[in-house]
């Protein structure tokens, strides 16, 4: 193919500058030529300068969001490839209406379980208080809290999907007590994994640590919120490891300031990367990651070969692997 006529491709969002070694690119290079962005857009103004020259867009999961807005002005924009099962920040209907075609890119198998061990490194963080103590020992403090306890404790479980049943076995090796609530949950689905179904009520009031574990759709966006932070006691952690729409941002930063909940660990934020002005950032009862729970090493390496079978599929077939609703 003429150098003239090849097709452009950005990959988003490369903070590691790892993309172009994790995969073999070169295989599209008959078709087209690849351009890399190691930092997010400053704006959506930068983001359609970035992009209003390019036909095929990969977007690492949820970093970047393409609605209506953005797609309208990207004419050359014919395939968006999407790491990842769901991508709630892509507008379908959109896409549809403006003929671009949106392919999604599964990563390994085993992506969940990375996500539940980031689950229990917050919990462990906050309970033991291994963030404070390290960097109290920094600043030349010594034991300036005591070590909390996971034994005997109560786990409560938003959600016992994959994740949640992952959490619920760990939990039960930790001699944990677990309590699961989701608006579908029975108590035969419950006691086959060895767990307690019991009101949402209940969970929150009961448990001494909360962690998120559901889907985000419009019935699930702020499913903890005032109410819930509220019906917790004043010991207890509330972790979100899922995606941040499912906790009121409002609610959880009013609980935090006030020392209503002992305190939060959170891989996932409402706005991302997290601005260095976030409230969030100045308190001392959250532990904070940078949404690591499904960007281990060997997950990212799975999603960018993922993406490339994807482009290269949709550039000799012209299919796409769906998008999951």
């Amino acid at each position: 193919m003429n150098a003239q006529m090849l097709k452009k491709i950005a990959i988003l969002d490369d903070y590691q500058s790892l993309a172009l070694s994790l995969a073999d690119w070169s295989v599209l290079a008959p078709y087209a030529t690849v351009q890399v962005f190691t930092t997010a857009a400053k704006n959506q103004a930068q983001l359609i300068e970035r992009l209003k020259e390019v036909d095929v867009v990969t977007a690492m999961r949820e970093r970047t969001a393409f609605g209506a807005d953005v797609l309208e002005q990207l004419p050359k924009l014919k395939l968006l490839v999407s790491t990842g099962q769901r991508n709630r920040s892509i507008d379908l209907r959109a896409c549809e209406r403006l003929k671009i075609d949106v392919s999604a890119a599964y990563g390994p198998k085993n992506s969940s379980a990375s996500t539940g061990e980031m689950t229990w490194a917050l919990i462990l963080s906050l309970v033991k208080r291994i963030a404070r103590s390290h960097q109290a020992l920094k600043e030349g403090h010594w034991q300036p809290q005591l070590s909390g306890s996971l034994k005997g404790h109560r786990l409560g479980l938003v959600g016992l999907g994959t994740i949640g049943q992952q959490m619920a076995k760990i939990a039960k090796a930790f001699d944990m007590e677990v309590l699961v609530w989701s608006p579908n949950m029975t108590p035969e689905r419950a006691s086959v994994h060895g767990v307690q179904a019991v009101s949402k009520q209940v969970l929150f009031e009961s448990a001494d640590i909360v962690s998120v574990h559901t889907v985000l759709s419009d019935s699930t966006r702020d499913l903890v919120g005032a109410t819930e932070l509220n019906q917790m006691k004043p010991t207890a952690y509330v972790v979100n490891t899922s995606r941040a729409g499912l906790i009121n941002e409002s609610a959880l930063l009013e609980a935090l300031r006030v020392g209503r909940i002992a305190g939060a660990g959170l891989d996932v934020f409402w706005q991302e990367p997290l601005p260095l002005d976030h409230p969030l950032l100045g308190l001392d009862n959250v532990v904070l990651t940078p949404h690591l729970g499904y960007a281990s090493e060997e997950g990212i390496e799975s999603y960018h070969q993922a993406v490339v079978q994807s482009i290269l599929r949709w550039f000799e077939t012209g299919e796409v692997v769906p998008l999951k609703g």
